[in-house]
């Protein structure tokens, strides 16, 4: 609340609507689709990421005596831990057999989202690591003030995770698998770039969905109808059905996406057998880079979802001159595929000091093991070696 004087402010927001788009993407900037306002705002409106499903918005802005917004962070009561992909269910059981009370907690982060990219939003030209601060600060305080027992900022940018280091976080270190593109010039350029053994592979994948005569399409933005949407997330729900897990978004939120100011941002991979869709891969694109977002499909077809997720992904980043592609989270079997392990970050604070002493001595273990694993990784990596 203002206190009288020139000093920032910081405002509790209970939805992504409370705030205009304009205001909000003058600090979230244009490179990551995740962190804007039209991507968090779907999740809400649609039903997807509110307080029903576990998601109370609690969104931090920091705002000067003229009314100019400096920073702003997402942020998210919880009373579960679904949907974050940095897993902490080991922490609140621990916690909980101890007799203290986990849930609920604050979460930073993009719902549903593994993607690493800017957490503390800061408007270009001001004090970036003070008014980072200022938010990690900001978000302990709601956490005191809601009874919550924990921060976690999740899939920050590396700056960001050394800054919430200094503020008393606890550092966390994960794995990812990415693409990187080394001015290829065309699919078969790649390739080159491979070990014999994982180029004779990834020729054998394609050759077996070619031979099942499918008809594959790169559909962008106004492509994608109702339609598309229709199928897609009929196919997300199967895949989710087949894997016992949980659907966390529903069909209204790919169309309110699709018709926001995202939606040329929108890619989707699309696969058919005779006109009838079998499979489907939805991507969104960056600044400089594609990422894979979320996977459906009918009946099995053989070597599909490779091609459809990773290879025709490499494709559009080679055709597009994109950095490098993100495939999402989890997944060994990605390194013979030319996707790399590559660090990702997350760091939390806990309230009650024996529970953060616990937590802090697992993970000063757990670090260098994730370090030494991707190391490990890399080195039997699928590149040819010098």
């Amino acid at each position: 609340m203002p206190d009288g004087s020139d000093q920032p402010t910081i405002t509790v927001l209970a939805a992504m609507a409370d705030i205009p788009a304009v205001t909000w993407d003058a600090c979230a900037g244009t490179d990551n689709p995740f962190i804007r306002h039209a991507f968090l705002d779907a999740l809400e409106k649609s039903g997807s990421a509110v307080p029903a499903t576990g998601w109370l918005a609690r969104h931090l802005v920091v705002t000067q005596a003229d009314g100019t917004v400096l920073a702003a962070a997402p942020l998210y009561l919880k009373n579960h831990s679904y949907g974050e992909y940095v897993f902490d269910w080991g922490w609140a059981e621990a916690y909980h057999r101890a007799g203290g009370r986990y849930y609920p907690k604050l979460q930073c982060a993009v719902p549903f989202t593994p993607v690493t990219g800017p957490r503390l939003l800061v408007r270009p030209g001001e004090d970036a690591v003070g008014l980072r601060r200022m938010l990690a600060g900001a978000m302990i305080e709601v956490a005191k003030q809601l009874d919550a027992s924990s921060v976690h900022v999740t899939f920050p940018t590396q700056a960001e995770y050394d800054g919430l280091a200094t503020a008393g976080f606890l550092p966390r270190l994960g794995c990812q698998y990415h693409w990187t593109n080394d001015g290829y010039d065309s699919f078969d350029a790649f390739l080159g770039a491979l070990s014999s053994r994982k180029r004779k592979l990834i020729r054998k994948e394609r050759d077996a969905v070619a031979r099942q005569g499918l008809t594959i399409t790169t559909l962008v933005g106004a492509d994608i109808t109702a339609r598309h949407w229709d199928v897609f997330h009929r196919f997300y729900q199967a895949v989710v059905d087949r894997k016992w897990g949980k659907a966390y978004v529903n069909r209204a939120f790919f169309e309110l996406l699709s018709a926001s100011p995202l939606g040329e941002q929108v890619v989707l991979v699309w696969a058919e057998d005779q006109g009838e869709p079998v499979g489907a891969a939805f991507n969104m694109l960056g600044g400089n880079t594609l990422y894979g977002r979320t996977w459906g499909a009918g009946p099995h077809r053989e070597f599909l979802h490779f091609e459809a997720c990773y290879y025709r992904a490499i494709e559009f980043a080679i055709a597009h001159r994109l950095a490098r592609v993100e495939a999402g989270a989890q997944g060994e079997h990605k390194v013979s595929r030319g996707y790399l392990p590559t660090p990702t970050y997350s760091a939390h604070w806990i309230a009650d000091p024996a529970l953060a002493k616990a937590v802090e001595h697992f993970l000063d273990h757990e670090r260098p093991l994730v370090a030494e694993d991707m190391d490990d990784q890399r080195r039997d990596g699928p590149f040819r070696k010098a």
